[in-house]
């Protein structure tokens, strides 16, 4: 029995199967890109394919209308396979892999972020300077009179260009098996890439006289996106940059979602290739053929991601984090290199990873609190990073604390009906008329681009302007009717920001009551995991001389918005700053800077991690955060909803 996928604008994909398989595994077996947020519990309806020949076993789904249904749209989750089939996968359905909005420095924008934060870490005192190094060695070719062998001839001639005593100098095997070739194709001079630490220098390449470029590769691994840069070790300088969807996404939007992925059989390796394989591999590849440079001058390799993510990394189990008491296998470890995990560098590069802090606080964000600065500060600094998962650093110079918030897939379209990551379609900032009640849509993508569905930073300006406008209530419910406002057999309401016709996928793109519920519920935890920071050390709002907000979403974020729904402290706006990419800022620092590494370490070893779910008065404080703005309206003074 067989099973094509048909990829819009693309090509087909086949894959043999039985009777009785489901389609969405089908797909991830054949590496075939379908959103799966849920991964394939069918609560989020994103996984849909339209059944062009053959027959599947299905039940209906609350996404499908029968209209739909009619016309061939199914769920892949939840189709059992009958016969040899054709299936339609939707362009929507795989473009979080390459079209997804990113802070990746692609913008003159997040690079004037990026550079900014580069002078900040200099102007405090950061050394950027590393082990790393190219010599470049003149040496007399053997004779009958000089039977010097080629490993001698090599530690001679580094002794003396090092010109440091005592110094030791290691030649590994995957140097000595291309040492003879390489030293008579060049005439007997050569250029040997390597690292100089404690007096010991490390051959790691042998290379051609002129050959003298020294690599590094930082690496934000997020649950959602993927961002990368290749620096030349020696300047500071950018010398490629991208990023795409992490491949693991079909399994899952959420962490808890990969780890039950991982801990099925075989299931560590498929979630290791999904990010090695499917997304670094391609990433490095690239940025190699657009820096014009060998994979091999790439010395050394720095991440930064989230606990679970590190673990997925590496193939360590990762089921621990998720179970009580929440224990990873790691926070910092050493001694990992490329050519363990194959990834297309020089085999002997250090993969350096940021130290987790706790099971839901990792490395991102001690790489991301090490590139604030806020450790070496006196002001009191409240650090947020809003992507996928929402993690939290309160303190200065004197304390650091820490959490990770319970937020869902929310702020990346999950658990919304319409909702969708930010690529070409999604709707990421709005203006309703209070009059009127019309909204003016800002669509991600080319100028014309049709609305397909709404991003996490749309969702904010709706649910912060239905508000204003005095159109639904505190709890989220629809209070004001009008055209834009429609209510389905049950009495659930919903607002329309695109009608059906004028859509990409000629389906309604709207927002309702289940909608924004599960999205106060989201920013709830956001709220209540500051509130919760800021009680453990008894300080309050007013206590906060600057907010940072880090992650994709927060680059498209209306911080007023934000703070008219509770979902971030009522502050002035004045204390709020955007800060791009702070895990890839971070883990540039550390590719570049030896003494930023062992920064990060000690930050991560001095940053208190506070568990939410186990904390006293926790649940409290995020039942009183799911309402617009907050239960506790003298919270929030500047929210006012216009009536």
């Amino acid at each position: 029995m067989k099973v094509t996928f048909q990829i819009e604008g693309g090509n087909a994909i086949n894959i043999e199967c039985n009777a009785g398989d489901n389609l969405l595994e089908l797909a991830r077996r054949a590496n075939v890109a379908i959103d799966a947020p849920c991964s394939g519990n069918g609560s989020c309806g994103k996984c849909r394919v339209k059944l062009i020949e053959g027959q599947l076993d299905t039940f209906p789904s609350r996404h499908i209308t029968d209209e739909e249904y009619e016309a061939g749209w199914r769920l892949s989750c939840n189709c059992k396979v009958l016969s040899d089939c054709t299936v339609l996968v939707p362009d929507i359905a795989s473009a979080y892999q390459s079209r997804m909005k990113t802070a990746d420095l692609s913008s003159p924008e997040e690079l004037a972020i990026f550079e900014n934060a580069k002078a900040d870490m200099e102007s405090g005192g950061l050394d950027f300077t590393n082990s790393c190094m190219a010599v470049q060695l003149e040496m007399e070719a053997p004779s009958e009179a000089d039977t010097m062998p080629d490993i001698e001839r090599l530690e001679w001639a580094l002794n003396a260009a090092l010109a440091i005593d005592g110094v030791q100098i290691t030649v590994p095997y995957t140097v000595m098996t291309k040492l003879a070739s390489t030293l008579r194709e060049n005439d007997f001079r050569v250029c040997v890439k390597g690292r100089l630490e404690d007096n010991r220098f490390t051959c790691m390449d042998i290379c051609p006289y002129a050959d003298t470029q020294v690599v590094g590769c930082a690496i934000d691994i997020g649950t959602t996106t993927v961002t990368m840069v290749l620096v030349d070790l020696q300047t500071g300088k950018l010398l490629a940059k991208g990023s795409s969807g992490n491949g693991q996404i079909r399994y899952g939007a959420d962490v808890i979602n990969r780890i039950i992925e991982s801990s099925r059989t075989g299931g560590k390796k498929k979630l290791q290739d999904a990010i090695v394989k499917e997304t670094l591999n391609p990433i490095i590849a690239n940025l190699c053929k657009t820096a014009n440079i060998n994979a091999r001058s790439i010395l050394q390799l720095t991440v930064g991601a989230n606990t679970t993510m590190n673990h997925l990394l590496v193939g360590v189990d990762a089921d621990p984090v998720r179970m009580d008491p929440y224990i990873p296998s790691f926070f910092g470890w050493k001694g990992l290199v490329a050519q363990d995990l194959k990834l297309p560098a020089n085999p002997l590069a250090p993969v350096v990873i940021a130290p987790n802090i706790g099971s839901y606080v990792g490395g991102d964000i001690t790489a991301g609190t090490r590139a604030t600065m806020m450790w070496d500060r006196d002001e009191m600094t409240l650090f947020i990073d809003l992507g996928t998962n929402g993690e939290i650093v309160f303190g200065n110079r004197d304390f650091l604390m820490s959490c990770a918030c319970s937020a869902g897939p929310a702020f990346e379209g999950g658990d919304i009906s319409c909702g969708m990551r930010a690529t070409d379609g999604a709707v990421e900032a709005v203006t309703i008329d209070k009059d009127t009640m019309e909204p003016t849509l800002t669509i991600v993508g080319d100028p014309g681009q049709k609305c397909v569905g709404i991003c996490g930073s749309g969702i904010i300006d709706i649910i912060s302007e239905l508000f204003r406008c005095g159109i639904i209530n505190a709890k989220g419910m629809f209070v004001r009717e009008g055209s834009r406002v429609r209510r389905d057999e049950h009495g659930m309401g919903r607002y329309v920001l695109e009608e059906a016709a004028e859509s990409e996928t000629g389906r309604e793109v709207s927002i309702n009551e289940v909608d924004i519920d599960n999205f106060i519920r989201a920013k709830g935890a956001i709220y209540s995991g500051i509130d919760t920071l800021l009680q453990s050390v008894d300080m309050t709002p007013e206590c906060i001389d600057q907010v940072l907000v880090a992650g994709g979403i927060g680059s498209g974020i209306n911080m007023k918005n934000a703070i008219n729904i509770g979902m971030l402290p009522d502050v002035e706006l004045e204390k709020y700053r955007y800060i791009g990419n702070s895990s890839l800022t971070g883990a540039y620092a550390m590719v570049m800077s030896d003494q930023a590494v062992e920064k990060c370490h000690e930050v991560g070893a001095n940053m208190t991690y506070l568990e939410l779910s186990t904390y006293p008065g926790y649940m409290d404080s995020f039942v009183a955060a799911c309402f617009l703005p907050h239960t506790n309206a003298s919270l929030f003074p500047s929210s006012k909803q216009e009536v």
